[in-house]
């Protein structure tokens, strides 16, 4: 049944186009739902967002053409430092503006949410609870259609975490649409509407996606239709400077969701960006910085009652640091379970929601109607549930010697009333008719050991086990975090009451490392999650027993299966390169791998119109080796007819050439002042290979274009007889694009460029397909 879904799905026209059918894919994870081509170096197709988009590779390698070198030497000290402040200003307003739009987010959602709890409480306090339940519901549906609706209609790409497609862009894949100004807008409205409808995400993920939105914005100045054309922002016109500022906003968007500032940079080091150094770790902290003051400024304001219904509510804070707790070694034992705990539910977490994602695409891809009716029928399953439940909870008499109300039918708080008594409390609606972040709060409140029943808590566990494999993958904004805090919350307060008296250890301490272990055993992290939960409970005798949890939880986790966000990354087809290359890629020689592929194209370095009109229209490469005849020297015995290469040519360029007409009628090299009277170089930067527009005289056919100046004068090369796993490492860490393959011996008369690899052909999927006798030593490991 499980090989004829995936037929099904690998089968599936997307945008008129079929996809190749095949094999499974050997591993853990099969097909992705975008289905790769066989052949080495395809041209994917993936999901950004829920949107089916063509992928193309980043360069963030520096194109050293003439251009570029004289406009090198010509830089003065004073634009040296204007691109120096220009760097820090914009790490500031990428933090300020993250601070502002996550306070945005969470006062809305705080009071739209306050409001509707408050009259669903006033229906229950007249024991109207028919008319509660469809006030609740109606509510919820209203606010899920919206969000459902823009992201369906306006932005795909809102749809999600935008976490895996962060990844893929700092790891060098272009996600298209996935930055923009209506994706942001979308997702800000859409993440408002689909939190306060109660639903199982949290807001975490999409302010990630928020901050990135606005760190690209930012460094292109505005959006693709009205950006601004100030001269200082021609700096940054490039793609390895818009990762810089990306980055800095993945980290500021941790950072609004937790108020944990190092925890945001740890994260943006170690979950989502591939290239790294010392000056990006200062511009993203000075950001986290800035958002932390925004934050602490904002929660002033609120304290002093002119933020409305927003109250304590919002942003998850477990302050437990006037709470002094002790363990003693007797509590490893128990820490340990969790962790172990922590890591086999992660894993089957990530195993169960690869499901669910894969039944969603077959629905998602009847149409438009279908998504939102999707998102509907999850918003009513979780209002149904969130309200009917709680009344099998049976109801708890307040304690006279706790300080805070009891009972309650308010927005918040810890206690309850729903359909009890007066003078008793449902434990159950406290947890469920609330918002998330309240409920967080509930779960983890410390000293309160009998507030909770096992068989509530147990119930509690169950509903969000369900919700959050079936809430996560709707055409809403959505994040992972929250969802994961509360299943595992859940899980190590039961394990709390079940230790007893065996252990010192307050409940809310264990929900605390229940929702650290979990979100370890799904997501794979650990410093950053760490420091995280540190800077949220605020207690650094946490410290140890955190590490050891998720330490424990890791490690299980990753003897089962990826991490949660690898999967999606899998699922889309983005083809993200990962760290670590397969130990069978090192009995394979990047000259082998060149075979496989199709005759380089090259070109001249005075080259005729109609062979680079030729060359454009019938391949997609992205870049052409540029040779020259050699004038060698007769004593170095390479005879005549000798061929070097110059360097390397992008296809953007090409395309600028002949939109700008800039022909010779003979051939010849041109001087310097020639090119950079048409070219300034900082146009070059932008993308521009749309051909179809650029319409050639017959007579221009027959001029002739000096590619010199045009030309990457120091592409990365390497040997035929590298391995490729070595040259997997290099692509990686530096960020290519594009590599040269060239051979060992240098011979009159042979091309000095045997091939070039790209993304596609370093992934192991392709290059099984090329090779499938590798496939016998996936398992051995290299000598």
């Amino acid at each position: 049944m499980e090989e004829d879904l995936h037929q099904i799905i690998n089968s599936c026209n997307y945008n008129g186009e079929e996809e190749e059918q095949g094999d499974p894919e050997s591993n853990t994870l099969n097909q992705p739902l975008v289905k790769a081509n066989r052949t080495l170096s395809s041209t994917p197709l993936a999901l950004v967002g829920t949107k089916v988009s063509h992928i193309e590779s980043l360069d963030y390698e520096i194109n050293e053409n003439d251009l570029f070198k004289h406009d090198w030497r010509k830089r003065s000290k004073t634009q040296v430092l204007q691109y120096i402040f220009l760097k820090w200003t914009f790490a500031c307003l990428i933090g300020l503006f993250t601070g502002l739009i996550a306070t945005l987010i969470n006062l809305a959602v705080e009071n739209i949410a306050g409001y509707k709890l408050l009259a669903v409480g006033h229906f229950l306090a007249q024991e109207r609870y028919v008319t509660g339940l469809m006030v609740f519901a109606g509510g919820n549906l209203g606010l899920t259609l919206v969000a459902s609706v823009l992201c369906v209609c306006f932005a795909p790409t809102a749809a999600g975490p935008g976490i895996p497609e962060i990844k893929a862009y700092l790891n060098g894949i272009d996600t298209p649409n996935m930055f923009g100004a209506t994706t942001m807008i979308v997702k800000i409205i859409g993440s408002i509407g689909a939190v306060a409808a109660g639903l199982d995400l949290g807001k975490e993920g999409p302010l990630v996606h928020i901050g990135t939105c606005i760190a690209s914005l930012l460094g292109q100045g505005g959006p693709d239709n009205h950006r601004l054309k100030w001269r200082w922002l021609r700096y940054f016109n490039n793609d390895r400077d818009r990762r810089d500022l990306i980055t800095c906003g993945s980290a500021a968007g941790v950072c609004a969701a937790f108020r944990s500032p190092v925890g945001g940079v740890l994260f943006a080091l170690e979950e989502v960006a591939t290239w790294w150094r010392s000056a990006l770790l200062w511009r993203t902290f000075f950001s986290t910085a800035v958002v932390v003051v925004v934050l602490r400024e904002f929660i002033e304001i609120c304290n002093s009652g002119k933020c409305g219904l927003f109250g304590r509510g919002g942003l998850i804070m477990f302050d437990v640091s006037h709470v002094t707790y002790t363990y003693h070694a007797t509590d490893i034992i128990p820490v340990m379970l969790i962790g172990v705990i922590g890591g086999v539910l992660g894993s089957l977490y990530n195993h169960f929601l690869h499901k669910v994602l894969r039944l969603y695409n077959l629905i998602n891809q009847k149409g438009k109607i279908h998504k939102v009716l999707l998102a509907l029928t999850v918003s009513l399953f979780t209002s149904v549930c969130l309200y009917g439940l709680p009344f099998l909870a049976k109801c708890t008499p307040c304690d006279p010697s706790i300080e805070e109300r009891c009972p309650t039918n308010g927005r918040s708080g810890n206690f309850k009333q729903f359909h009890c008594p007066k003078g008793y409390y449902s434990d159950l609606a406290t947890l469920l008719l609330t918002t998330n972040d309240d409920a967080v709060r509930n779960i983890f409140s410390s000293n309160t050991p009998n507030e909770f029943s096992m068989g509530s808590l147990w119930i509690f566990f169950v509903l969000y086990c369900i919700l959050g494999l079936f809430t996560f993958g709707i055409a809403t904004p959505s994040g992972l975090f929250l969802p994961i805090i509360l299943m595992g919350s859940a899980y190590g307060r039961m394990l709390g009451g079940l230790m007893g008296s065996y252990t010192s250890i307050d409940q809310g301490l264990y929900a605390v490392l229940g929702a650290a272990s979990l979100m370890a055993g799904s997501m794979r992290m650990t410093v950053s999650l760490c420091v995280i939960f540190l800077e949220l409970t605020n207690n650094l005798l946490l410290l140890p027993i955190t590490m050891i949890v998720l330490l424990i939880a890791k490690t299980v986790g990753d003897s089962f299966n990826p991490s949660i966000y690898d999967i999606i990354l899998h699922l889309k087809g983005l083809p993200f390169l990962e760290a670590n290359p397969e130990p069978w890629m090192r009995n394979l020689s990047v000259g082998e791998l060149g075979d496989a592929k199709p005759p380089v194209v090259t070109l001249q370095g005075v080259e005729k119109v109609a062979k680079i009109v030729d060359v454009l229209r019938n391949t997609t490469h992205n870049a052409f080796p540029v040779l020259d005849e050699a004038e060698v020297p007769p004593q170095m015995g390479l005879g005549t007819g000798a061929i070097e290469l110059h360097g390397l040519i992008l296809r953007a360029h090409l395309v600028k050439v002949l939109k700008k007409r800039w022909f010779l009628t003979e051939k010849r090299r041109t001087e310097e002042w020639e090119v950079r009277e048409k070219f300034p170089w900082d146009e070059l930067a932008e993308r521009e290979d749309n051909f179809d527009d650029v319409a050639i005289t017959s007579s221009e056919m027959q001029m002739y274009v000096d590619l010199h100046p045009l030309t990457n004068t120091t592409p990365y090369t390497v040997m035929e007889n590298m391995s490729v796993a070595k040259a997997l490492v290099l692509f990686r860490q530096v960020g290519l694009r594009h590599l040269l393959i060239v051979p060992r011996i240098q011979a009159s008369g042979r091309s000095p460029v045997i091939g070039i690899l790209t993304r596609q052909d370093l992934r192991a999927y392709n290059i099984l397909q090329a090779f499938p006798h590798l496939e016998k030593s996936k398992g051995r490991k290299a000598h």
